[in-house]
């Protein structure tokens, strides 16, 4: 039976990128799923592989793109973080809209990252990078100011970034992450320090379409920093787009973009307004993690996973609709991540619980993280938080009174028994 819809391929699309397939559809497109990796990755939910023609498994360039062009597919791009290397070799070589591979590494690889926006002239961390804890000591004390930030140099959602106050905690936290793997199964061979940007974080999101963008949201984060000197995630909000820093992180973001070499695609920038100006923590091209069409519809809009279909398969109506322009803040608006402190396996979801969270009038909808039988532990990045939130309404201080009460029932959602010991 032949095929004559058009074909969009994705590359690793987890968690977010589950977003992605619907939107693509609804305008008429066939997709096309690639892992990049052998097996899936263990610390993300193996993703639903049903709205694909079909899903190929990477294993050689040359085999991929034979398998590939038998689909004449119309874009390739990242449904999630680990695709986007893979992502765009495939584009590129396949002549299709591309952010091109000459900075692909500068768009994963945080050093690299930073150099590109300091080549360019744009605020950023000091940095240094190393394989040997003793050399990043060094740097920092050289340096003289403490806190800075230790942190692998390919990794995603707070995985192995430490706040260090002092010489020993910098080595300590460095052996550490040298000896660990990222939530994406990479090895460590050197580890990146960086001055600590004072400030509060926003995050910005966009999509573009040859070098032509659509600002999808602007959002404050709000975190805790643990004794253990990690940066836990518990909250973003929604700013209006001219909103106090807005205007001022949008301008400086398009120029990271445009420092990266991003044109194509959606992109989540996290930023600091320091002292001296804004400053990229980093940029992600993919999606955001707080993504939910419906949620963001109906605060922003628009979503970046409805408007990433538009542009690659509308780009003449997305140009001429979306381009150069913002989205208008509908009502306030929040996503909330909860930790915990508990620690176990999840035997099952307390319904009582999640009725209470249902009810209360901010609440829009939320995702339960850990599904019985699976493991539940502190929280010490996003990966290892246990709900997201999704909260709206006319003002903060109905969200403020309803995340109250959250806070009060999140931990008993799960119902949990002591892991035992392998």
């Amino acid at each position: 039976m032949p095929h004559n819809r058009p074909v969009v391929v994705l590359v690793d699309s987890y968690t977010s990128g589950k977003y992605l397939p619907p939107e693509f559809s609804a305008l008429g497109a066939d997709l096309v799923h690639v892992q990049s990796t052998s097996e899936f990755m263990s610390s993300m939910p193996t993703p639903d592989l049903s709205p694909y023609r079909a899903a190929l498994v990477h294993e050689d360039i040359d085999k991929t793109l034979a398998q590939l062009e038998e689909y004449a597919p119309l874009c390739v791009m990242a449904g999630q973080e680990p695709g986007v290397l893979l992502a765009d070799r495939l584009a590129e070589r396949l002549g299709l809209p591309t952010n091109g591979t000459a900075q692909s590494e500068a768009r994963r690889d945080k050093y690299r990252m930073g150099e590109a926006l300091r080549a360019a002239g744009l605020h950023c961390a000091d940095q240094f990078k190393s394989g040997d804890p003793a050399a990043l000591v060094a740097w920092a004390e050289h340096r003289g100011e403490y806190p800075v930030v230790v942190k692998p140099l390919n990794s995603a959602a707070s995985d192995g970034v430490y706040v260090c106050r002092d010489a020993e905690e910098v080595r300590a936290t460095a052996l550490r992450i040298r000896e660990a793997r990222t939530i994406y199964g990479d090895t460590n061979t050197e580890v990146l320090v960086q001055s600590y940007l004072q400030g509060p974080e926003y995050v910005v999101d966009m999509v573009s379409y040859a070098g032509q963008r659509y600002v999808c949201g602007v959002w404050e984060y709000h975190k805790r920093l643990l004794p253990g000197g990690r940066n836990i995630y518990d909250r973003e909000h929604l700013l209006g787009a001219d909103e106090g820093p807005a205007p001022e992180l949008i301008a400086y973001v398009e120029q990271a973009l445009d420092a990266l070499g991003v044109r194509f695609g959606p992109t989540h920038a996290e930023v600091i307004v320091t002292p001296h100006g804004p400053a990229l923590v980093e940029v992600g091209t993919r999606i955001a993690g707080n993504m939910h069409p419906g949620f963001h519809d109906r605060c922003t809009g628009g979503n970046q996973a409805t408007l990433t279909a538009l542009a690659y398969l509308a780009p003449g109506q997305f140009i001429g609709t979306y381009a150069g322009r913002r989205y208008a803040k509908r009502r306030e608006a929040v996503c909330c991540t909860t930790s915990t402190t508990l620690s176990g396996v999840v035997d099952a979801i307390d319904q009582n619980a999640v009725d209470e969270l249902a009810v209360l009038p901010t609440v829009d909808r939320f995702d339960m993280k850990i599904a019985p039988g699976g493991v539940i532990r502190p929280t010490v990045d996003l990966y290892s938080s246990t709900l997201r939130i999704f909260m709206s309404g006319a003002s903060m201080a109905d969200i403020d009174r309803d995340h109250q009460q959250i806070e009060q029932i999140k931990d008993r959602v799960y119902l949990i028994r002591e892991q035992e010991d392998e």
